[in-house]
């Protein structure tokens, strides 16, 4: 039941981030504003994450994962309704920010949870917990285009309100309590030495660069420069987020047959040509397709660089796997946020074609993602 649980909080946490994709040009268009500023409220997302991602990874360290992503799950579950009501730019940025910030804090608690029960039963769980994560992701993006279209945004907000609060009230008590022993010494809070976990963060940072383009840009490339609706729009991270949702359920039998570093480098491959074909489409279906093959690539690349973190030999438990969630999210949260002023000299296709050349980084470094082999293979 706890490997269930913690797969219910990555659905959810998918789920509001994809609800977040459609929003984007939805925002832009009540606002009347350029991508250069929907690229600040994208940057407020990333800041307020890697704000707050810290405060909840030290909660992890000293009270246990279970009380940390609880708690950030909470206070982020209304946060569609807040961005709904918010009238003008700079409250829309302030609840954005805010936003992100939650939703990061429970990103680090509940990957934290997800290494704690792969210890308890001695095998990997993490690619399909991030298949959650994805399939959520794949339901938010693709009905949320449709329901602020015809709906409106206060009730997308409300019913992806309902529906994370529901899992909640489910999840919560059954989750892996992990804190501390009582009367056990409290865990430092210094950052490792070894370059180990900064290398394979860097691995992780550039796999989420990619993604975070097409989750925040990819409506927007699609309804600005290819004259998409709305509701198609939608489905531009959609596609990416449901072949993800499909290679993350593979991924853990994939990595234990042909190993963690042969799995990343065909990844990182398959990424490389996804990104290339949206960027260089001429019509929306094609870049769709695009986004769908980048998202069958950058579906394991993120859950091995976290599992390899936290089996890294000689730390301590959590500290590499904090370090490597920090970098990846800050390139999923505040390089999109860059992307919205580049995308004023230059279209975003030309971005996505840059973003296959940078998965050159993964692909070198792709050696040290060996400690996530932590299981037999056969």
């Amino acid at each position: 039941m706890i490997r269930w649980s913690v797969s219910a909080l990555f659905l959810v946490n998918g789920l509001m981030v994809g609800a977040w994709a459609p929003r984007i040009p939805a925002l832009m268009e009540r606002l009347g504003i350029t991508e250069a500023r929907a690229g600040l409220i994208v940057l407020g997302l990333g800041l307020g994450s890697l704000c707050l991602m810290p405060v909840f990874g030290a909660m992890v360290a000293r009270a246990g994962s279970r009380r940390a992503v609880m708690l950030a799950a909470w206070l982020a579950a209304p946060s569609m309704i807040w961005i709904s009501l918010a009238p003008d730019f700079w409250t829309v940025a302030a609840t954005v920010a805010l936003f992100g910030g939650l939703a990061g804090g429970m990103d680090v608690a509940m990957n934290a949870n997800a290494v704690a029960v792969e210890r308890a039963r001695g095998r990997a769980i993490m690619s399909s917990c991030h298949g959650f994560w994805s399939l959520g992701a794949f339901v938010g993006a693709a009905a949320g285009g449709w329901l602020i279209q015809s709906f409106g945004e206060l009730f997308h907000g409300l019913a992806v309100t309902a529906a994370f609060a529901g899992v909640l009230v489910w999840a919560g008590p059954r989750l892996l309590a992990d804190g501390p022993r009582p009367g056990a010494p409290k865990v430092p809070l210094r950052l490792p030495r070894s370059p180990l976990p900064w290398l394979i963060g860097l691995m992780a940072l550039a796999a989420m660069i990619p993604e975070g383009a097409i989750l925040d840009w990819a409506a927007v490339y699609l309804q600005r420069e290819m004259g998409a609706s709305l509701a198609l729009a939608g489905w531009g991270f959609a596609a990416c987020a449901g072949t993800m949702a499909v290679m993350r359920f593979l991924g853990d039998g994939l990595r234990r047959r042909y190993g963690a570093v042969r799995t990343l480098r065909a990844s990182t491959g398959v990424a490389m040509a996804g990104l290339a074909l949206a960027g260089l489409a001429e019509g929306p279906g094609l870049a769709i397709a695009g986004f769908a093959l980048a998202g069958i690539g950058i579906a394991n690349m993120v859950p091995i660089a976290f599992s390899a973190a936290g089996n890294v030999p000689g730390l301590a438990a959590g500290v590499g796997l904090s370090v490597v969630t920090m970098m990846g999210y800050s390139g999923i949260l505040l390089a999109p946020g860059s992307i919205g002023f580049l995308a004023e000299h230059v279209s975003l296709g030309s971005i996505y074609l840059g973003l296959a050349a940078l998965l050159v980084l993964p692909l070198a470094l792709s050696r040290l993602a060996a400690t996530a082999d932590f299981e037999p293979r056969g």
